[in-house]
């Protein structure tokens, strides 16, 4: 507790509760800054080369997937999936795609109503994103919670105005939407976004390095 004392006038308030340590009970504000989102980092620094965010809209049968760096965004793909093989799908996505080979965090939509409040599948995301969180860890990827109310409808909107055909919107809406949350990310800098840290120390230590660097991409 004392260590807290003695760094709390040098440290920014927790970005989820806006307290300074050690009023925040759970700790957000340390988090937030040892595994910052892609979108903070970027605002910190417009200059820093980072990864690629991967957007990931959870539906009962339907999954859709988003990509952005934070300067475009577009969909990628949708899985109808469910349980294991949707959470192996998704970092099969992530490996082969030449695109991604910067990937390094997902952003899952959490469902909340009108109010905010979260809903029976709000609690359903989250035990996807946290079992999806540990297999993403063992990577060096970093997987974060962010409100998606309303990103469907939007995106239905988005679509119609873009003058997409209603057999395509129908095959492709939960990858848009994806997409809107990606955009809500990056949009607040990543400030509103909840990390899905795992419990065991092994896989939040592999968290902390980060995904195996590309030599290619970034050369000495």
């Amino acid at each position: 507790m004392a260590a807290w004392i003695v760094t709390k006038a040098y440290l920014p308030p927790c970005l989820s509760c806006l307290r300074y340590p050690p009023s925040c009970s759970l700790d957000c504000g340390l988090i937030s800054r040892e595994f910052p989102p892609n979108a903070l980092r970027r605002k910190n620094d417009p200059l820093w080369r980072g990864g690629f965010s991967l957007g990931v809209d959870l539906g009962l049968s339907r999954t859709g997937i988003a990509i952005s760096k934070g300067f475009s965004f577009r969909p990628l793909t949708v899985l109808e999936l469910r349980g294991q093989k949707l959470e192996l799908q998704l970092i099969e996505v992530a490996k082969r795609e030449e695109d991604l080979q910067e990937a390094d965090e997902f952003i899952f939509g959490l469902p909340t109503s009108i109010d905010g409040k979260e809903t029976s599948q709000s609690n359903k995301v989250r035990s996807v994103a946290g079992r999806f969180a540990a297999r993403a860890a063992e990577r060096g990827w970093r997987v974060y919670l962010q409100d998606e109310h309303g990103t469907s409808s939007e995106a239905v909107t988005r679509m119609v105005d873009w003058g997409i055909r209603k057999t395509m919107r129908q095959g492709s809406v939960d990858a848009y939407a994806a997409m809107v949350v990606l955009e809500r990310y990056f949009s607040t800098s990543g400030e509103e976004a909840e990390l899905v840290l795992p419990k065991s120390l092994a896989l939040q230590e592999k968290l902390r390095k980060g995904p195996e660097v590309d030599t290619d991409f970034f050369p000495d």
